[in-house]
C-alpha cells in the first residue's frame, strides 16, 4: 500500500544533512537547483526537512478561471507532495520537478517524520501528527496545493477536513473506510518487529499490502530471502531502518477508520487518482468517497502500478498539473532546452 518493491533500481538522490532552521541552502544535481531547509513544527519538539524545487522561467500553463498567478512570475503560490511509507522524498523529486515545470510553480517536498534530516515519530504519533506537520509546511511554503501518493494520500485527505487546501490530488491514497483496511493489518508484522526479525515483519506487510505486484503472492519463506538479498541495496536497506515507522503508520490509519459520512465535510475540489494495476482496493476507496462527496472526483490511471510517481514517464505529472490549473483543454507540447535532449522537457500550452 505504501512502497515501492525493492528489486527495482532507482536513481538516487543524496540527502543532505541536517541543516539550522532558518538558514536555507542550495545544492544542484541533474535535475536542477535544490533549496533545503528545515522548519519546526507546531508541536514544538520536532523539526521536518523541506526540499524546494522552483522551475526556470518558461511560459506556463494559465488556469482556466483559477489562476494562481502571473505565468513565470516570483512569487507564485507553492505544491506540497506528500511521499508514502518505507521511503524518503528523495525518490519523488522527479515527479515533483515535472509538475513544477508544467505548472510553472514551485513544488516542495517534504520528509515525514521518522526519516531524513526530520525528527523521529513521537510516542504519540497519530493521523493528528501528520496533519499539524502538513499545515506546517504549507505555511511555511507558501504553497495553497497537495499532491499526495499512497499513505500521504491519507494524510492528504485527512488534513482536507479541516485545513485551507485549495486543490488537491491523490494516487492509490490509504484511507480506510468502515474497517476496510483491518484486513491488510496483520499482528506478525508487529510481533517480528517486537522480536527483531525484520525479514519477517518485511515479508508479512509485503504479502499484506499486496502493493509489490506479483511479488506480492510470493510464499513468505520467498519474500524473506528476498528481504535478506534487498538489505545489501541502498534502497532495501533504507526500508529496513524504516520499518518502524511503517508499522507506526499503518496502526495510524486503522485508528483513523472512517465513514464515508466523515469526509462529506470537504469542500477543496479533490482528484483521487488510482492505478490499473494497483491493488484494487484503493480503486474502490476512490469510488466510494467519490460518490458520497460532491467535491470529490476519481479517475483510474491506466497501465499504471502503485508506485506510479515514481516511475519515469510524464503521464500522471500531467494529469495532476491539469487539474491543479483547472484546464481541461490542456495537451502537451514539446520543448528544446539546452541541457534537456528534445523530448525530455514538457511544457503546457494551447
Amino acid at each position: 500500500m505504501f512502497f515501492r518493491p525493492p528489486m527495482i533500481p532507482l536513481t538516487r538522490t543524496k540527502l543532505a544533512g541536517n541543516p539550522q532552521e532558518g538558514t536555507p541552502r542550495r545544492e544542484g544535481n541533474r535535475l536542477g537547483a535544490v533549496e533545503i531547509r528545515t522548519i519546526r513544527t507546531d508541536d514544538g519538539g520536532g523539526h521536518l526537512e523541506v526540499h524546494s524545487f522552483s522551475p526556470a522561467a518558461v511560459p506556463a500553463l494559465h488556469a482556466g478561471g483559477e489562476s494562481p498567478g502571473d505565468p513565470g512570475s516570483a512569487g507564485q503560490p507553492g505544491v506540497v507532495v506528500i511521499h508514502g511509507t518505507l521511503v524518503t522524498d528523495a525518490l519523488y523529486r522527479p515527479f515533483a520537478m515535472k509538475i513544477g515545470r508544467l505548472l510553472g510553480r514551485p513544488v516542495h517536498t517534504y520528509n515525514r517524520r521518522g526519516r531524513g534530516g526530520s525528527s523521529a515519530q513521537p510516542e504519540d504519533y497519530s493521523a493528528a501528527t501528520e496533519v499539524s506537520d502538513l499545515a506546517t509546511v504549507i505555511r511555511a511554503t507558501g504553497s495553497t496545493d497537495v499532491v499526495a501518493h499512497s499513505y500521504g494520500g491519507f494524510v492528504a485527505l485527512q488534513a482536507a477536513r479541516t485545513e485551507p487546501i485549495r486543490r488537491l490530488v491523490t494516487y492509490d491514497a490509504a484511507v480506510s473506510l468502515s474497517g476496510s483496511l483491518s484486513r491488510r493489518w496483520r499482528p506478525e508484522l508487529e510481533y517480528s518487529m517486537a522480536a527483531g526479525q525484520l525479514d519477517h515483519a518485511w515479508a508479512h506487510l509485503v504479502q499484506g499490502l499486496e502493493t509489490a505486484g506479483p511479488v506480492s503472492k510470493l510464499p513468505l519463506g520467498a519474500l524473506r530471502m528476498l528481504s535478506i538479498l534487498s538489505a545489501r541495496t541502498r534502497l532495501g536497506a533504507e526500508m529496513r531502518q524504516l520499518l518502524p515507522t511503517a508499522v507506526a503508520e499503518m496502526r495510524a490509519v486503522l485508528n483513523a477508520d472512517a465513514a464515508l459520512e466523515d469526509f462529506t465535510g470537504i469542500t477543496a475540489p479533490t482528484l483521487m487518482l488510482s492505478g490499473g494495476w494497483s491493488p484494487s482496493y484503493f480503486a474502490e476507496t476512490g469510488r466510494q468517497l467519490a460518490a458520497a462527496v460532491p467535491a470529490i472526483d476519481f479517475a483510474l490511471v491506466p497501465g499504471q502500478l502503485h508506485e506510479g510517481p515514481l516511475r519515469p514517464g510524464h503521464r500522471l505529472a500531467l494529469t495532476t498539473a491539469r487539474f491543479l490549473a483547472n484546464d481541461v483543454n490542456l495537451r502537451l507540447r514539446r520543448l528544446r532546452a539546452d541541457r534537456h535532449p528534445p523530448g525530455n522537457r514538457l511544457r503546457m500550452g494551447q
